[in-house]
């Protein structure tokens, strides 16, 4: 309701003015006490239509002024249809009912952990490995445990809140679909010691599959951690990287004297052809010369065979004799023996 005004003016005239005496029979008009003044304002109401108005200008002004920060983008529905996109800074939109806004981070790197499960009562409230979903089957028939962490970012906001219905799930599914598909190429020794190239291959076939589901998001890394095999056949497994360890290191050890017996049999051959085809080069050469000798002798022969004959026979004895020991020289027509003639080397021939 109003002020009483003139109730006011009477109780105005009945008191002194400020400075005034504390008597009843001051001059001049006394301010309200401040008992009354609360008294009025507590009676004061606004009427309720105006009210009306002014919560309904409040909800609907402060519904149409909104603010994007920086690294993200407002997304404008107007009706429930995509409408616009804003970037950061202020802006206006129609009241709320009529268009609808939906901020999305673009900068933010968001992390989704596979293999991995919250710990209750963890020092660092960390994680412990978990087996629903990091228990694969490689390729080789054994069974692993491949935890591994995504790390993405929105590149599409649009694509990112209206083309895909449940876009974290489906990064999920395609995630762990994309992982398994390549540990079921791969030995489970290949799985623990090439797990960059596995997260590598991981990643081209998630981001591939993501781009085709117009989901909008862009695949940052993926990092594999300690990939290791289920604890019950840890002992079995164990065993089996021993038996392999000591096949590598006897298969090292056979090659390492296969490398040191082959290049000596390998010389010891080639110096054995070597030597075989300088032999039969000698002989050949030998067998060439003395046909050679044998042919120039017999044409010799042949112009005088006499003399050629006697030749031959005193070359040949002048080798045979010195070859000889003693040497003693009887006529068989004569009954006594003949005197001896001395053949020795560096006697002087001598008769008896």
């Amino acid at each position: 309701m109003n002020w009483d005004w003139d109730k006011l003016r009477e109780q105005q005239g009945q008191k002194k003015p400020f400075g005034g005496g504390g008597g009843s029979g001051g001059d001049g008009p006394t301010p309200p006490q401040l008992d009354d003044l609360m008294n009025q304002f507590k009676n004061f109401r606004l009427p309720g239509g105006l009210i009306l108005i002014v919560l309904f200008l409040l909800f609907f002004g402060k519904s149409m002024v909104y603010t994007v920060g920086v690294g993200e983008v407002g997304i404008i529905q107007q009706f429930g249809k995509y409408s616009r996109q804003t970037l950061p800074g202020l802006h206006f939109k129609l009241p709320i009912g009529i268009e609808h806004l939906t901020k999305v981070n673009v900068d933010i790197i968001r992390k989704e952990e596979f293999g991995y499960k919250q710990t209750q009562f963890s020092d660092r409230g960390g994680r412990s490995p978990s087996d629903d979903v990091s228990l694969m089957l490689t390729g080789d028939l054994n069974v692993g445990l491949v935890p591994w962490l995504v790390q993405y970012r929105i590149d599409d906001p649009v694509k990112y809140l209206f083309e895909v219905e449940s876009p974290e799930n489906l990064l999920r599914d395609m995630s762990e679909a994309s992982m398994r598909q390549v540990v079921g190429d791969r030995t489970i020794n290949e799985v623990i010691i090439k797990r960059d190239e596995i997260a590598m291959a991981a990643k081209e076939i998630l981001q591939k599959e993501l781009n085709e589901a117009n989901t909008g998001i862009v695949v940052s890394t993926i990092e594999m951690q300690k990939t290791n095999v289920p604890g019950p056949v840890q002992p079995s497994f164990n065993e089996v990287n021993k038996a392999q360890q000591e096949k590598e290191t006897m298969i090292y050890k056979a090659r390492e004297a296969y490398n040191t017996a082959i290049p000596t049999a390998h010389g010891e051959a080639e110096r054995t052809i070597l030597a075989a085809e300088g032999y039969a080069l000698d002989r050949i050469n030998r067998s060439k010369g003395d046909a050679n000798r044998f042919l120039a002798l017999f044409e010799e022969y042949n112009k005088a065979k006499d003399v050629t004959t006697r030749r031959i026979y005193l070359e040949k004895m002048g080798e045979i004799l010195p070859k000889l020991g003693r040497k003693y020289i009887v006529d068989e027509n004569q009954k006594n023996m003949l005197p001896l003639l001395n053949m020795g080397p560096g006697k002087e021939a001598t008769t008896k």
